[in-house]
Formats: C-alpha cells, structure tokens, sequence
C-alpha cells in the first residue's frame, strides 16, 4: 500500500469578482500551485555506470507503463494528454505564450492553462489522484480553443488536432454532476468499468473472478446488453498478447467463455497490449544490468507477467524481489494500488525507481531489528499476529522516477496477502518526497494555535519520519488473518483461540480464494490505512521508538505531541475528500485520519476539542486543540480498544462487524457538537492545493546515461514530459488515442441502465 504525502501547496486566495475563477475552486488548480522539484542529484552521482544503465530502463518502463492510467481515469483523458503533447511538441510553454497573448488571453489565463496541462500530467488523468475530483481548465473555453486551433502544431497537422479538441474539448471543461468524481454507474465516472456498471455487476464479478482464481488486479469489466435485455460480461486482463492462439501457458486455459449465476462472462486480454509491449522491451533491457541473479528472475517473471496477462507470474517476480534485500537500485512495477477502483480490487499501473539512502535506512534497519519486540506491545492476543515476523527489507530512498496518476511517502509492497503472511514484503520511505512534504510555511497552516505552529514547523519532519516507519512496519506488517484453504485446514487453533471481544472461540474466518480486498471491497483500503495509521500513534508513545530515531526526554515528547496533533488536525483537513451528496469518500488515507480524529474526540475528557472561530479576513475559521498532558492517559487507552476492535475482526473476516464500526466512525453528520458538515465548508474555504512534483529524465548517450533536471514550474513540469518520449512520442499518442476510441462505446450514449436491469 502507498501512504501519501499530507502535504498542500498553496492556499487558494481571495478573488476579486471581476478575475474570479471560472468554475468552483473545488475543480480548479490555482494559478499559484505549489510546483517542487525531486531532488535526487547526489542519489545518481553516486551510482555505477551499470547501475545507471538498470535505472534508466526501468524508468522507461515506468514512464511508459504509466500511460495506461490515462485509459485507466476517464475516457477524456488519453485525447487530453494526446492533445497537449502535440502542442507542447510543437511550441514549448515560453513560445506558445507569445502566440495566447497575441491571441488575447492575460497572462493570468495563459498561467491557468500551464497549470491545467500540469495538473494531467502529474495526475496522468483530468482527475486528482488524490481525492478523485475532476479539475477543469480555469479560463473560458472559447480563449482555450483560439490558442490550440492557431497553434503551430494545428498549423502542421490541422485535422488531428481539431479533431482532438473536438473530441475533449466539451469533456474537459464538463462538470455536469455524473464527471465532478470518479466512481460507479450513476455515483461518477471511471474506466475500469464501462459506463453502464453498477456496483451490482462489480459484485458478481467480482464472485466469478474469485471462482475462478483469477486477480482483479490487472482487469476491467465490460457490460453489454442484448436485445433481450440481458447482460454479457467481458473480463479483459492486461497483456501485450490478444486471442491469438499462444503457446500454452497458465493463462490460455483461463480465456473462455462461461457461465455464472446465470450470467455470461467472457474472460479474454490484450488490454493496453502496444503500451504493455513497450514495457517489455524495456524491462528486456534493463534485464542485462541487472545486479544479481535474483534482479534477473524478478524481471524474467514481470515480463511473462505483463506479456501473458498473468497475476500468478507478477506474484512470482514479486517473491524474488522481495529476496533481493537492499539493492542498491529499487523499483517495482505493475497493476499495483487498488485505491482509485470504486469497487477497491483493480490495480492501477505504476511503476518507479529509486535509490538507496544509507544513513536513514540504518535508522529503519534499528527500527526492524526491534520490531519482533514492538509487535508484542500491540494490543492483541499473540494468535492475531502472525505466527513468524518475517523480518522485512527497509530503506530509505531517494525517487528517480515515479509514474503514475501520483508519488506516496512510504510504501509497503507487494499487496498480495498470500505473499505477505508467507514470504513478507518490503517497506519504503521515500525521503526526498517527503522532504518535499515538509517544507511547509507558515502562512500556510490552517486550524493550527499560533504556538502550535512554531512547534509543528520545528517537528513535523521527524514525527512524519517516525509514522511513516512505524506505519508501514508494524502497520501494514502486522496482523494475522484466519483462513480455512483449499483442503479445509486452518491457520488457527479453532480450539483454543478465543476473540478477545467476546470471549467466544473464532466464528469466522477468509475461505480459500477469498482475499482482504474481496471481502471487505469498497472499505478494505481505508480500513487498512486505519489500523495502520492508529499502530503508528499507539507505538510513537513507546520511548525505545524514539530512541531508535535518535529522539529523548523533551524532545521525545514534542515529536510525540506533533504526531498526535498532526493526524487529528488530518482528520479535520479530510473532510475535504467527503462528498455529502453521495454520502462517500473519495480517498482512503483522509477517511482514516478522520475516523481516528472521531475516536479521539469520543474519548472525551478534553483530549481534543475543535472550535469553531472567526478569521481575520472575517470569514469562517476553525481551532483544533489538543490536550498533550491526556495523550498518555485518556487517549491511549481509547485507541487501544479501537485497534483491537479493528484487528479482531479483520483477522476474523467479520465484514458486517467491520462495516458496522468503520463506517460509523466515518458517518460525517451536522450533530453538535462538531457540527461537521458546517465545517466542512470552513474546511472547503481554507484548503490548500496538494504541490505538483516535477520529476527528472535520464537519457541515453552512446552508453552513458545523462540525468535532466527541469525547474519547479508548471512550465518545467511541462517540458519534462515533452522531452519524456524523444524518439515515439507520437506514435505513443496516436497509440493511446486508438485504445481509447477502440473502447469509446462504453462510455457514450444514455449513462441510466434500462430499467429493471441492476
């Protein structure tokens, strides 16, 4: 799983009437977006010549996998990023300003536009990867449309690009009430199912898949309905092979038709297959510089991964790399986070390439060495964790390339439960991305005491160094769950072992074929982020933890204090990522953090209060204090009931217990005292715009790899993608534009199901 950065960039000003924005700031990037550069200089230098090489094809596998994303957002998206990239080919951000401004737009206007092309860069997509809204162009589509027909790429080619824009250019501006979110049938959009889905159908597939011992994790799901009304199923995994017959593999035997509940499904692949077969040829490369036998396999089984459409063989390449301990170069790639699937069991693709930082891996290596340990102070009985702690790689990292729709803090990989009860899995931090989380400024911290505030700035970087690596660690590291296999044995003794909550023995457990993510679907990523987040403020008060990041006596207690006050200040931010139309959330991390602040504001006794206030522009404002002398004795206490309780019945498998408590504590009501949806519009009013990250290119010369570096810009972020693709960064737009016009159908026409179809 991915922790991301709780960062924002710039809080959206007040706008004069006249200039105002054109659409609700919700669907907007400001003009004034925080734009940081990764900084991983020193990080290359200190690489061999070999090690460069490794790197620098498996960032182009990265970057070219990460176009899939686009065909993964919406169906507007790969025209979108299509478009923008003939026009930043053709004139780059300073020369095509020259032509908007003689065709009258302000340089605000201009600004919005660099901003907007930024934005789908960074998010491969026209939706946030983090939050899942929409954002549209801020200027009047008429002045966007002038600059792109008069352009210097619709003077070369003016049938493509007009007949870009003609297919976008609505979509792109749209925020009709269906495109504002990603999610499932009439609730969003999304293009992982096609658009006459509901959460019905991704329930029954979601059945077949798991009859059949298939993964959702490289999948879409396609509906068709016939004359008689009734539904036919296409599940398409991901391969750069089709139906052509192949020599047999694991996978030929899986691509038929069946039937199921009454239902066909037809289970073929091929999905994304030229972009996939880049991938490959890349991964090929990189194969040849590979530092040990165990790099070699890795990429060996990732190829017959992403060539067979196989889940089984990424899970093998996933096992040998997990067994490469401490690379120096790191990477992982694939159909790996789960988040942004409505229904939580399709991966989307990323890819990235880091490397290693040994002074601060040499702190998490002290943390694993303690972490048999720290297991034991979890509050659970020794049958709910794992019968061998399977002790895990983690290390620091310096990001050279991270492709996708966005880059996390820390990682704990692989996702497969399998692997991780048996074979372990590896955490990351990723440092210079979260030295880029940490720069916050003052200005800039909202619902914060003033002589917070100083201490926050002071302790923010290393309290998050210290979640993060207690989150990921013994987060996601911890935790058993009961499961009966094939054979009807079981990992538990149903004899002994008792629920600590009822006193009863075990009544429920995961049957063979079942996963975390199936079962408990649409809240299994938050729920997990939950109990991870919460093992991280439960252990950050040990004090052998925070020796281990080099912390005692006063200081220990500061970073304790902003830990703490950090994720209930979250949970007060997230309710950005709230919808009360639709009652849901948009991303899990946030629903987490906010679950954690109700748990703390029900203990009571004034641990944390939220008050509401009046800002000094005289709008609505808010206070979140936090009592630091009850930490220890009121808050602790309530957290360690509330793992437990999360615990049990993940290990159990009990969804209807863990629904019932999570979604609970999720509820976001107007009930006093909080009165949350009140504040969520106060929340809406001071947010702050996550910063975009522009990431370096490395390019080949004769044998020598050359790092680029660009400027933190909306203009530098632009021409690293310009030069991201030198030799085929056509021919890669004319592919993604086929993919998706291959697939429009889905995705057009009357969005209602008929009636009496679910």
């Amino acid at each position: 799983s991915g922790e991301p950065q709780t960062l924002g960039g710039e809080t959206s000003k007040g706008h004069h009437p006249r200039s105002g924005p054109m659409a609700d700031t919700q669907y907007i990037l400001p003009n004034d977006i925080g734009v940081s550069s990764l900084d991983c200089r020193e990080a290359f230098r200190l690489l061999s010549p070999t090690e460069r090489l490794y790197a620098h094809h498996l960032s182009r596998a990265a970057w070219y996998g990460g176009l899939a994303v686009l065909l993964q957002t919406s169906p507007e998206a790969p025209y979108i990023y299509a478009l923008l990239s003939r026009l930043f080919r053709a004139q780059d951000p300073d020369q095509l300003r020259q032509h908007a401004l003689a065709e009258g737009l302000t340089e605000e206007e201009y600004q919005a536009f660099l901003v907007y092309a930024a934005g789908v860069y960074s998010n491969m997509g026209n939706y946030k990867s983090f939050g899942d809204t929409k954002f549209v162009p801020n200027l009047p589509k008429e002045k966007l449309e002038q600059v792109i027909l008069g352009s210097e790429a619709a003077q070369q080619h003016p049938e493509e690009v007009r007949g870009l824009w003609q297919t976008c250019g609505e979509l792109m501006f749209s925020l009709e009430p269906r495109l504002r979110h990603l999610g499932l049938g009439k609730e969003g959009i999304t293009t992982y199912f096609s658009g006459n889905c509901t959460m019905e159908d991704a329930k029954l597939a979601q059945d077949f898949l798991d009859s059949q011992n298939l993964s959702a994790y490289n999948t879409r799901l396609f509906k068709e309905v016939d004359g008689e009304g009734k539904p036919h199923y296409e599940v398409r995994l991901a391969s750069v092979l089709g139906s052509e017959p192949s020599l047999d593999s694991e996978m030929t035997s899986k691509l038929k038709s069946y039937e199921f509940r009454g239902s066909p499904f037809q289970v073929t692949r091929g999905d994304y297959a030229p972009i996939l077969q880049k991938v490959v040829e890349q991964l090929e490369k990189a194969k040849v510089y590979a530092a040990n036998s165990h790099q070699g396999q890795m990429l060996a089984q990732y190829i017959e991964s992403f060539t067979q459409g196989s889940i089984e063989a990424h899970k093998r390449g996933s096992r040998f790399w997990i067994q490469d301990k401490g690379p120096i170069v790191e990477s992982y790639i694939g159909f790996i986070e789960s988040y942004r699937d409505p229904f939580g069991s399709r991966g989307e693709f990323e890819g990235f390439v880091a490397v290693v930082n040994k002074a601060m891996s040499a702190k998490f290596e002290r943390l694993v060495a303690s972490a048999e340990q720290l297991l034991k102070e979890l509050p659970w009985p020794p049958a709910f964790e794992k019968d061998k702690f399977l002790t895990p790689d983690f290390t620091s990292l310096d990001v050279l390339t991270f492709a996708g729709s966005g880059i996390p803090a820390g990682i704990n990989i692989p996702n497969y439960d399998d692997l991780r009860q048996t074979e372990g899995f590896k955490n990351v931090s990723l440092g210079n991305v979260l030295a880029v989380a940490y720069a916050t400024q003052r200005e800039k911290l909202t619902f914060l005491e003033e002589d917070d505030k100083d201490l926050y700035i002071l302790w923010k970087g290393p309290s998050f160094d210290v979640q993060v690596g207690l989150h990921e660690l013994l987060g996601h590291g911890s935790g058993k769950l009961f499961v009966q296999d094939e054979k009807g044995a079981f990992n538990f003794d149903q004899e002994t072992v008792i629920n600590p909550e009822t006193g009863e023995q075990i009544q429920s457990w995961y049957r063979s074929g079942e996963t975390w993510d199936s079962k408990f679907s649409t809240i299994a990523s938050s729920y997990e982020e939950c109990r991870a987040e919460s093992v991280g403020l439960y252990l950050c008060l040990h004090p052998e933890v925070l020796e281990i990041f080099g912390f005692e006596g006063a200081d220990a207690e500061d970073v304790i204090y902003v830990n703490w006050l950090n994720m209930v200040r979250a949970g007060l931010l997230a309710l950005e990522f709230y919808t009360p139309e639709a009652s849901n959330w948009r991303q899990a991390h946030m629903q987490a953090r906010f679950v954690i602040l109700r748990v703390l504001l029900e203990a009571g006794e004034g641990l944390v209060t939220i008050t509401p206030t009046t800002g000094s522009d005289g709008r609505p404002d808010a206070r979140v204090r936090l009592d630091r002398s009850k930490i220890r004795s009121v808050g602790k206490p309530a957290l360690e009931r509330f793992l437990r309780r999360l615990q049990v019945l993940k290990s159990t498998g009990d969804v209807a217990g863990g629904r019932a408590l999570y979604e609970g504590y999720a509820a976001v009501t107007d009930a006093p005292p909080e009165c949350f949806l009140t504040l969520r519009d106060t929340v809406l009013l001071r947010k702050e715009s996550r910063k975009l990250i522009v990431q370096p290119n490395t390019r080949l010369e004769d044998s020598d790899v050359q790092l680029l570096e660009y400027e933190a810009s909306a203009a530098g972020l632009i021409r690293s993608f310009s030069e991201r693709f030198p030799e085929d960064g056509p021919e890669l737009e004319e592919i993604l534009t086929q993919l998706a016009t291959a697939d429009a159908r889905f995705w057009k026409g009357p969005s209602e199901a008929p009636s009496g179809q679910a």
